[in-house]
């Protein structure tokens, strides 16, 4: 092979490795922003429905007043009192990953910088933090952050399990997470009063499942 030949093929394999190299750096470290949820018509009024039903009303400006809604407020444009009651209260929270992420993009400045992600016994979050221009080394650049959380429910009490937290995809040794790592929060902290121990009380049941989680409260 003429040396013309070799010196042409080591630029073109050049030019391949640095395109793919700064793709590869592009769309997975240093990606800027993510693609914010838009939700149909119809996954937004279930959305809407599973919001009001907690007692919660996100402002989605393009809606007119439904009914219940519309009871709700007397012919001066108050709401209505009501006395308080527990009948036929819901006690059970459940939310896809799409409408999880829709709320995001409604209700907050997160859509692009931070994503949820369900899978089986694992809620997954991916966040994007812009680092100031003098941050050294990585100034200007996007921090992309990732971490993982078991959910689930056994022998009738909650597990929550850290997975890992992961930096520009190098995960973060146990030791800096303060050993807290692949263990049972809930185990671990729910036996003294606190945080955990009330958490644990509280719930009847946990289930995440491939794009849905279900959480069940005691009465």
């Amino acid at each position: 092979m003429h040396w013309g030949h070799v010196l042409l093929i080591v630029l073109l394999t050049m030019v391949i490795t640095i395109a793919s190299t700064y793709w590869v750096l592009k769309t997975y470290i240093f990606t800027t922003s993510f693609t914010p949820v838009v939700l149909s018509t119809k996954e937004e009024e279930t959305l809407k429905a599973k919001l009001h039903a907690l007692g919660y009303e996100p402002e989605f400006s393009s809606r007119p007043m439904n009914k219940k809604e519309s009871d709700e407020i007397d012919k001066d444009g108050f709401l209505k009192p009501e006395p308080y009651s527990e009948e036929n209260a819901p006690h059970e929270i459940n939310f896809t990953e799409r409408e999880l992420n829709a709320l995001l993009a409604k209700n907050t400045d997160l859509a692009q910088k931070l994503a949820i992600d369900l899978a089986d016994n694992l809620v997954s979050a991916k966040l994007l933090i812009p680092l100031e221009e003098d941050f050294p080394v990585l100034g200007g650049k996007t921090l992309r952050l990732n971490a993982g959380i078991g959910m689930a429910y056994q022998h009738d009490k909650p597990v929550i399990v850290l997975k890992g937290v992961s930096i520009m995809g190098i995960p973060i040794p146990n030791a800096w997470l303060g050993g807290m790592k692949n263990i049972d929060l809930v185990s671990e902290f729910g036996v003294d009063p606190g945080f955990w121990k009330s958490f644990s009380e509280g719930v009847e049941d946990i289930q995440v499942t491939d794009g849905q989680i279900n959480i069940k409260l005691k009465e």
